[in-house]
């Protein structure tokens, strides 16, 4: 089973050896990066955007680390964009894609074989261009042939995970301008400001036990995650988490989205790694993490009334039942415990006022997190503050890319080098 050195955590000096790239810096950075991608957007012309014809159709290419850029600009653009989003991650092109269409291409690199393909694609059929990338490369002359528009990435960007911000701000700049989505200048600069705030709370020389990004880092260590959002922002953020827990963290991890995968969810409880489904006593023990603040303590689980004509007793779960850790298991002769089932929930800012389909959401949600409880998983919740959707999603985002960091240092690891990625490069060229 895994184990994380907590203390580790608390010693500046020994997170910044084992973080050969400064990926913490990186993050931290991300406030800052909002700001330098307004600046090269600018000089990139983007305004442009704003004088052409709106597009009949928007698509985005987009791989690996970048590929959030896709999901975020499908998410906010959804609501009340008048024309289709949709994410594309290489050839083919679809066929109805011509002059009257729009193809972003996003590559830190610009050299990422499945955006640049489908950018040379599309200007071969005389689609509009927005790319993103680096200014000395494929993807950068694609699309000044084909007079589009290239926003550069500036310089010291080394790894698309760390680099959101730099890739997702140009695009969210350019859709406004194009009227898919409101993201004027006021809503760019509230999301810097957040990042700034959440690198301040995340920074490595907080203490563990009042940083919620360490905290987090520790509940999520010797378990089995699993990263639920309770809606569609949070939905994007937990694909976003699976993704930092497995490349930075190399911790597996699946991820869902409430409502739909609320019975996939939850089926996993009556699995092996909870203390009914691996029929082996628990803790009952859980975090929930608010984002201005921070509560580690247990929470009385909220129970909802069972349904009349229930023929089979509930099984009650360590909270109920006081079952603990059992102190004279061996694991010699009884065998390794295996990890627990975490469950990980990235809540969204509650909804003001509330709705009908606001209170059943939360009713829906809370129902889950009560079940997890009872099965004695550990539960952990991540909850944005209010502000704009593309703002709450900083939070989330912020809170799992940190937290996902502190974990593989913690465990050892160094976030930003893989050998078996680097090998895996080495086989395929």
């Amino acid at each position: 089973m895994p184990y994380i050195d907590e203390a580790l955590l608390d010693d500046p000096d020994e997170l910044q050896r084992k973080d050969s790239r400064d990926t913490l810096r990186a993050l931290a950075s991300a406030g800052a990066q909002v700001r330098e991608a307004v600046t090269l957007a600018d000089e990139a012309g983007i305004d442009r955007l704003a004088s052409t014809e709106r597009p009949r159709s928007v698509l985005v290419a987009a791989i690996g680390g970048s590929s959030i850029v896709a999901d975020v600009l499908e998410l906010l653009a959804e609501p009340g964009s008048p024309v289709p989003v949709q994410a594309r991650r290489n050839l083919p092109l679809p066929g109805w894609v011509g002059p009257m269409d729009l193809v972003v291409a996003v590559s830190l690199s610009g050299r990422a074989p499945g955006p640049l393909a489908v950018a040379a694609e599309a200007a071969r059929r005389g689609a509009m261009l927005l790319t993103v990338g680096a200014e000395d490369s494929p993807l950068a002359e694609v699309c000044r042939r084909a007079r589009g528009v290239h926003v550069g990435v500036g310089t010291g960007r080394t790894s698309s995970r760390t680099a959101l911000w730099t890739l997702l701000t140009p695009v969210l700049i350019g859709a406004d301008r194009l009227g898919l989505l409101d993201a004027p200048a006021e809503v760019v600069h509230g999301v810097a400001e957040r990042l700034d705030l959440r690198a301040e709370q995340f920074r490595p020389s907080s203490d563990a036990f009042v940083n919620p990004a360490k905290v987090l880092a520790i509940q999520l260590a010797e378990t089995v995650p699993v990263v639920l959002g309770d809606g569609p922002l949070g939905g994007v953020a937990s694909a976003r988490a699976a993704s930092m827990l497995a490349r930075t963290a190399r911790i597996p991890a699946t991820f869902g989205e409430l409502p739909d995968a609320a019975s996939g969810i939850v089926a996993c409880f009556d699995g092996p790694y909870t203390a009914i489904g691996g029929r082996r006593a628990g803790t009952y023990d859980d975090a929930r993490i608010r984002l201005g603040d921070i509560d580690t303590s247990g929470w009385e689980p909220h129970h909802f009334d069972e349904p009349e004509g229930e023929l089979m007793e509930r099984p009650r779960g360590p909270a109920e039942s006081g079952a603990g850790d059992d102190i004279f298991a061996d694991p010699y002769l009884d065998g390794p415990t295996p990890p627990r089932l975490g469950l990980l929930l990235l809540r969204d800012a509650p909804l003001t006022p509330a709705t009908h389909e606001s209170v059943q959401a939360e009713a829906l949600t809370d129902a889950v997190l009560s079940t997890a409880r009872e099965a004695g998983a550990r539960v952990m919740e991540v909850q944005a503050e209010a502000g704009e959707p593309v703002v709450r999603l900083a939070d989330h985002v912020a809170a799992v890319d940190f937290a996902a960091t502190y974990l593989a240092i913690g465990l050892g690891l160094d976030p930003s080098v893989s050998p078996h990625v680097a090998d895996l490069r080495d086989r395929t060229r």
